[in-house]
């Protein structure tokens, strides 16, 4: 029962986590969501492009091959493009998610204990998931606290407001 109960709650969380990020960038503007705060930073639409770029490599697939697919080139992931517009990097965002959700909603508990790997290093799917959700975690911090720095007074709390 624990292990259904894991596998759940992996699912309840990261819609959380994606919940959250996505209002959050619908708080900014699109100059904003490809704003650099220093010529070494990453904007959100970086950040986002990147997220996309692990979920369709670490989650297609995740049972039977290497979660670091060999046509992912994760170095054009903190580069913009001139095709990346908001709307195609917010699509690869939604379909990195979507595939993510189908992958570990069609999980069982006997799969929990089966070894996956990840740039040729072993984990148990536990490993795996809690690598993932602790890595998209991360990001999902640095995409609100970007576009909250970027909303300035007009932000809108994603949780308990202040003095509440």
């Amino acid at each position: 029962m624990i292990e259904q109960h894991f596998l759940d709650d992996c699912v309840f969380q990261l819609r959380k986590l994606k919940a959250q990020a996505d209002k959050a960038m619908a708080q900014v503007e699109d100059p904003q969501f490809f704003a650099l705060l220093d010529p070494d930073a990453n904007s959100i639409a970086l950040i986002v492009k990147h997220v996309a770029g692990n979920m369709r490599s670490r989650w297609t697939d995740f049972l039977t091959t290497d979660g670091e697919k060999p046509d992912r080139d994760r170095d054009s992931e903190f580069e913009r493009d001139t095709a990346d517009s908001r709307h195609a990097i917010m699509a690869r965002w939604d379909a990195g998610w979507e595939i993510l959700f189908t992958t570990l909603t069609s999980l069982g508990p006997a799969d929990l204990s089966r070894s996956v790997t990840i740039r040729d290093e072993p984990h148990t799917v536990v490993q795996a998931i809690n690598r993932q959700l602790s890595h998209y975690s991360a990001h999902v911090g640095q995409i609100v606290l970007l576009a909250k720095h970027y909303a300035g007074p007009s932000w809108q709390t994603l949780s308990i407001p202040k003095r509440k």
